[in-house]
């Protein structure tokens, strides 16, 4: 299921195959990957491993996903995240915050303030 008003970019590379819900009014950037399937264990196993792992994907309302970032099968990304450019989202992302790197990490916050909108950086640990 995709959302009311999500806009999806040029030469992203959606499956569905495991379970996939996009949220209303997403951008999802040109050349993003979501993957809700792995053959990982299957092939290195030499087929002993007989099946196909498979998680859904769950992407909330106005999140914003970056050019050419991957999102690996079972993760949910809340309303209102933002996902960097290149990122590889391996885990869970909370609402309303910002995810950087391989494998992402939390960033920084976003603060609304009206039409004013606002990446607060957390302290690092």
């Amino acid at each position: 299921m995709i959302g009311p008003g999500t806009w999806i970019g040029a030469f992203t590379v959606i499956d569905g195959s495991g379970g996939l819900t996009i949220g209303a009014g997403c951008d999802i950037s040109c050349g993003a990957q979501i993957y809700t399937h792995s053959t990982a264990r299957r092939c290195v196993s030499g087929r002993a491993y007989g099946s196909v792992d498979r998680a859904p994907v769950v992407i909330g309302d106005r999140v914003f996903v970056g050019a050419n970032a991957t999102i690996m099968m079972g993760v949910t990304i809340g309303d209102g995240a933002v996902i960097g450019a290149g990122a590889v989202v391996t885990r869970d992302v909370p609402p309303g915050t910002v995810v950087t790197g391989v494998p992402a990490r939390v960033v920084s916050t976003v603060e609304l303030d009206g039409s004013d909108v606002r990446f607060v950086p957390v302290a690092e640990s």
